[in-house]
């Protein structure tokens, strides 16, 4: 039986997501940690550091966005691959603040033409009634990649934090190439279709029962005028807020509250990634059964509700809700923030949409860990910065409550519709589904 390729791109884009999780992503808080006691740099310097992983995408995002759209995804990919890899080697000869940046800065380019946004866009192009599972699968990589941090946590305390990175370097380059030559543009240039070879006969099976939907058609310009568009854009920077502030400093900051050592700590940020793991796997199903931008919401609930208990925690049976709230609202959450864009707006001009939404997120990518490492400094723990940033995460639910499907271009508004209803029947005005 022949598998659909899109099924080898969405876990060749699996593997490529747990390495990025493993050496940078979700094992950054380690190299804070470790980087704060033996280079003597302030929380806020590394901060800096994290704001830069996100603020390329901002400078990136749209430029990105037009070129997959004309050109596919697969050299990008490739050349994103190489730079991540350098950056760490480089990253391992560094003894100043602006090595760290600089290197760091290559490795946030490399992480963006390889990443989450080049990857969802390349594996959009390939489904649509599948596009939940294949997404997920996707962002099944970025969580396990996060169950292998203790892997990197217990390599930098023995043999060295230089060491680990030359070698989350080498592993790049020797297995993540490989993965990036496997992607393609569309299924339509390889004689396939969209969803498999089967998806026209499922079509016409389907169609005995119910009509088909067409998917919405919206190119760039339209989408940017929706309110959607934006408030989805909103709530996918607060729930970033949550997430990179807990990927630059939970371990520190267990490390500073609770005296825990990096390991000890990074134990339950594998706890975490375990519940991501659950929740994508979750996200899998319910993404297709129920409304997204709902599951969204109460995933915002779990994220502020985790990172309130973080804050104040005073032993393990805190840090467990922590790991288990979080974790699973992140992995659940996740996948559906690409695919409710192409649920909205369809494929036509996918890149771009996800390029410009990726600049508004990286703003909070960007705050969240400059806000509590600003905070840290000045009163010493991360006590006030968690508590502020665990309240904003309660206004991104209401976000994506508010953020409501849009109509298709160029549809006739509601009002005009229901008069229409009005003149043809008994004058009784009727109900016209939004």
């Amino acid at each position: 039986m022949k598998i659909f390729y899109g099924w080898k791109m969405a876990f060749a884009a699996c593997g490529l997501q747990i390495i990025q999780a493993m050496m940078l992503h979700q094992a950054f808080g380690a190299y804070v940690a470790v980087l704060t006691t033996e280079m003597g740099w302030s929380k806020t310097s590394l901060s800096a550091g994290s704001a830069m992983l996100s603020m390329e995408a901002a400078l990136l995002g749209p430029v990105l966005g037009w070129f997959l759209d004309r050109f596919g995804s697969k050299g990008v990919i490739k050349i994103g691959v190489i730079m991540f890899g350098m950056g760490f080697i480089g990253l391992s000869q560094i003894d100043t603040l602006f090595g760290f940046y600089i290197n760091i800065a290559i490795i946030a380019v490399g992480a963006s033409m390889a990443g989450y946004f080049p990857l969802n866009v390349a594996i959009i192009q390939w489904f649509e009634k599948k596009r939940a599972r294949a997404l997920s699968i996707v962002g099944l990589g970025f969580a396990m990649g996060g169950v292998f941090v203790p892997i990197i946590a217990g390599s930098i305390e023995l043999f060295g934090w230089r060491a680990t990175a030359l070698g989350s370097g080498v592993v790049t380059l020797l297995i993540g190439y490989p993965l990036a030559s496997m992607f393609r543009r569309r299924p339509e240039d390889f004689g396939e279709v969209v969803d498999g070879i089967d998806s026209k006969a499922e079509s016409k099976q389907q169609s005995a029962n119910k009509p088909a939907t067409p998917e919405p058609d919206f190119t760039a310009r339209q989408a940017l005028k929706t309110k959607a568009f934006w408030l989805l854009a909103a709530g996918h920077a607060i729930a970033l807020i949550v997430v990179m502030t807990v990927n630059t400093h939970a371990i520190n900051h267990m490390r500073l509250s609770l005296g825990y050592s990096i390991s000890q700590a990074s134990v339950f940020i594998m706890i975490m990634t375990g519940f991501q793991v659950f929740g994508v796997l979750m996200g899998g199903y319910l993404g297709d059964k129920f409304e997204k931008r709902m599951v969204a919401a109460a995933c915002m609930l779990l994220h502020a509700s985790a990172l309130f208990v973080l804050t104040y925690a005073t032993g393990v049976i805190e840090l467990m809700y922590f790991a288990i709230a979080h974790g699973f609202a992140w992995g659940l959450r996740g996948p559906f923030m690409q695919a409710i864009r192409a649920d909205y707006f369809g494929r036509r001009a996918i890149g771009m949409i996800l390029g410009v939404s990726a600049m508004v997120s990286a703003f909070g990518q960007s705050i969240g860990p400059l806000v509590a490492g600003i905070l840290g400094d000045a009163t010493g723990d991360y006590e006030l910065g968690f508590t502020i940033l665990s309240g904003i995460a309660l206004i991104g639910a209401v976000v994506f409550w508010m953020a409501k499907r849009p109509l298709p271009p160029n549809a006739k508004p509601p009002t005009s519709a229901a008069t229409e209803a009005k003149d043809e029947t008994t004058g009784s005005r009727s109900a016209t589904p939004v």
